[in-house]
């Protein structure tokens, strides 16, 4: 091969709950570096971090992509006596652009975004504000209203609330009041629906509410809204593109972590059903979000539709959106004319710009 190729350092795992959906994600990008005429411009080197946060070589990187889902201790080459990062693995210094696969916190909140920055190479993806911003729904939402885009009805809650009784009555009255039933709960710091709950009356909030709790110390609540669910992508970095618009459609009673991800459960409409007007709403809202916490390089925005009130919600934004075969992010921008071979070569491109 030509010595010219770029070497991509593809990180993925991660001490998060969205570590296998990495994985997936992962693999996905791996096969499309290795694809068509990106195996004479990159030199992917894959990167695994384990649920402890330990930073592992290619070998062991290979092993759980085959195996396709996490490492445990007992699979890695020697026993972890203590958590966290304690260096980059041996070769990476020959990485030349690094390519984060990761999902939720240590990862998509700013962390890694940080750590790139500080040894001074390109990445792909937003940098530590958004990132940050995007994986925090309380912030994001907050820097959403700043910029006066609609959203759904919702309220911050925390963790220490639920601790003492007269405050957890109190968060209880408050959300009754100003959300309502149906809602959403929601802890601010994970994707892919994890611990994500709907409530219907006061027990199921209660129980939503501790189960949030207990996996972050923020918490959002949101009212449930009978909608149809859009997504559109964005690429670009001084000049963000906007994707054709997708819907979600969807048998179960809303998009939990299995739709998700079971095969068959959910079904992707790119383009979606709908007016030029709207989708050109959906597209400007779309660029309009990624600006009020100043995302690049990639991210989706995900929104609500009534069409019967003609109503669009700015739901959330995905700053380093699913990369695996059923994800609406590559998918979007292939039917906008970008395959996914020429997706990642892209992305890389952008981050050296």
């Amino acid at each position: 091969m030509p010595s010219s190729r770029t070497s991509v350092g593809i990180v993925f795992g991660g001490a998060s709950r969205e570590h296998n959906v990495s994985i997936k994600s992962a693999t996905t990008v791996l096969n499309a570096l290795k694809s068509g005429k990106n195996v004479q411009k990159f030199k992917p080197i894959a990167i695994y971090i384990d649920l402890q946060g330990h930073w592992w070589p290619e070998d062991i990187a290979q092993r759980a992509l085959d195996k396709g889902t996490s490492l445990h201790e007992k699979e890695l080459p020697q026993p972890i006596s203590n958590r966290g990062f304690k260096g980059l693995p041996e070769g990476s210094e020959a990485i030349e652009v690094w390519y984060p696969v990761l999902h939720g916190p240590n990862g998509e909140d700013g962390t890694v975004q940080g750590l790139f920055k500080l040894i001074d190479k390109p990445f792909v993806g937003s940098g530590v504000l958004a990132s940050a911003v995007g994986m925090d729904k309380l912030a994001m939402k907050a820097a959403f209203a700043s910029a006066g885009l609609p959203q759904v009805a919702y309220c911050g809650a925390n963790a220490a609330e639920l601790r003492e009784m007269s405050l957890k009555e109190e968060l209880i009255q408050r959300l009754k009041a100003q959300i309502g039933y149906p809602c959403f709960v929601k802890p601010a710091n994970l994707g892919s629906s994890v611990g994500i709950t709907k409530a219907h009356n006061k027990l199921e909030l209660i129980s939503g509410l501790e189960e949030a709790a207990s996996l972050d110390q923020r918490i959002v609540i949101e009212k449930a809204v009978a909608a149809r669910e859009l997504e559109c992508a964005v690429l670009g970095v001084s000049e963000l593109k906007a994707s054709e618009v997708g819907e979600i459609r969807f048998d179960s009673d809303w998009y939990d972590y299995q739709t998700k991800y079971a095969q068959c459960s959910s079904q992707m409409l790119i383009p979606a059903p709908l007016p030029k007007r709207v989708k050109e709403r959906v597209q400007l809202l779309t660029l309009q979000a990624c600006n009020a916490i100043g995302a690049n390089g990639m991210a989706r925005v995900d929104f609500f539709y009534k069409e019967e009130e003609d109503a669009l919600w700015v739901n959330e934004i995905n700053t380093l959106p699913g990369f695996t075969s059923q994800s609406m992010y590559p998918k979007l921008w292939e039917v906008t004319g970008v395959t996914l071979e020429q997706l990642v070569a892209k992305l890389i491109e952008i981050a050296r710009e």
